[in-house]
């Protein structure tokens, strides 16, 4: 093959890879605040994939149209799943806030095997067959589409964080958690918040990854085991770690589809991951623990 055929693989890789990394970006944003590890993190991206695909398909809206709305029904539903269920986990064990999270994860893929049974859907869209050539580069649309609205919505998280009152004194509680308490800062509504925010991350992920693969309710757990790998790779609690983690995995799998199979391209993204934590514990950009 030609050295133009794996350039074209490798740059749908970092495309598919940068939604990826939108998905593990709520993982970390997650992680890195409330200190709870969302193990319902791909169940929660699939109920946003068939909230995309009701709506497109029942309405006719094309995917794009709905990022916006999705991720914000997305953050309202993590905001009530956090206040009303899982803030008071947040002192207890963390196995129990493993088992919770692992049964919520398992109740939302079987109401969803119930509602939409175990074939695939998909969603059809006017742009779905088109593709852009640059150079050697040819790229699916639907692929460029969703890479550039991963961006702008990664973009758009980081400057909330950075640039807003309420997004600095949610990056106060992650840093120190008593002095935040101390300054009169409402903790708890702004771990809300914070898991509010990473459930939008992967409602806008999830709707994005319906221009790209076919949804089942199954998809979960893989994707959630998808987004652990991701985030220790990039780094736990580490932002620009999770957008680095995803396209690092997208190329990867990408490439070994190409290479060998594409049944086998999650053995690599493991033994990335392996590396990874042989040669550098705390993630390419995550703080090493003292």
């Amino acid at each position: 093959m030609s050295s133009d055929v794996y350039l074209n693989v490798a740059v749908g890789g970092v495309l598919t890879g940068l939604v990826y990394g939108l998905m593990a970006l709520g993982l970390s944003v997650i992680f890195g605040v409330v200190r709870v590890v969302n193990f319902a993190h791909g169940e929660m991206m699939t109920i946003a994939m068939f909230i995309a695909i009701v709506l497109c398909t029942g309405l006719h809206l094309d995917p794009l149209i709905l990022l916006v709305p999705i991720a914000a029904a997305m953050f309202a539903f993590g905001y009530v799943l956090q206040r009303g269920l899982i803030n008071p986990f947040i002192t207890r064990p963390e196995h129990t806030q493993f088992l919770l999270l692992v049964a919520l994860a398992i109740i939302i893929t079987n109401v969803l095997l119930i509602i939409f049974g175990p074939d695939a859907r998909s969603v059809q869209t006017s742009y779905g067959y088109d593709s852009f050539q640059a150079g050697p580069i040819l790229v699916d649309a639907t692929k460029v589409y969703a890479g550039l609205a991963a961006i702008v919505f990664a973009a758009a998280l980081f400057a909330f964080f950075r640039y807003t009152t309420i997004g600095t004194a949610i990056r106060a509680c992650a840093d120190n958690h008593t002095g935040a308490l101390v300054v009169g800062l409402d903790v708890k509504r702004l771990y809300a918040l914070t898991f509010g925010l990473g459930a939008a991350c992967v409602g806008a992920a999830g709707t994005m990854m319906v221009l790209i693969i076919d949804a089942t309710p199954m998809l979960g757990p893989s994707y959630t085991l998808l987004a652990f790998v991701i985030v220790i790779t990039g780094g736990l609690g580490s932002m620009p770690g999770a957008l680095l983690g995803g396209v690092l995995i997208g190329v990867t799998e990408a490439l070994a589809g190409l290479l060998f199979t594409p049944s086998v391209k999650s053995m690599f993204a493991f033994a990335i991951l392996v590396l990874v934590l042989l040669f550098r514990p705390q993630g390419l950009l995550g703080k090493r623990l003292a």
